[in-house]
């Protein structure tokens, strides 16, 4: 979900990622681009992180705020 987000925002990884960090993210550049790619899971509060940093960019873009926040998730998949 989030990676197509990503394209849609014309965002690269790295921009996504410095947007992240801005607002408080802690993880490393590789660890955002493997949850971007759905190789492992993000906590609450990174989900949130980065759902922010992409509404933020649609924001921007003259756009509203697609991205849900967590508690908007009732239905995701537990973390394995």
């Amino acid at each position: 979900m989030f990676e197509r987000f990503r394209r849609e925002a014309k965002l690269t990884h790295g921009e996504l990622w410095l947007r992240y960090f801005e607002l408080g993210g802690m993880s490393t550049a590789l660890e955002l681009e493997a949850v971007l790619y759905g190789a492992l899971w993000p906590t609450g509060h990174d989900h949130d992180v980065i759902a922010h940093a992409l509404n933020e960019r649609f924001v921007e873009l003259g756009g509203n705020h697609p991205v849900p926040y967590s508690e908007g998730m009732a239905d995701a998949p537990e973390a394995p």
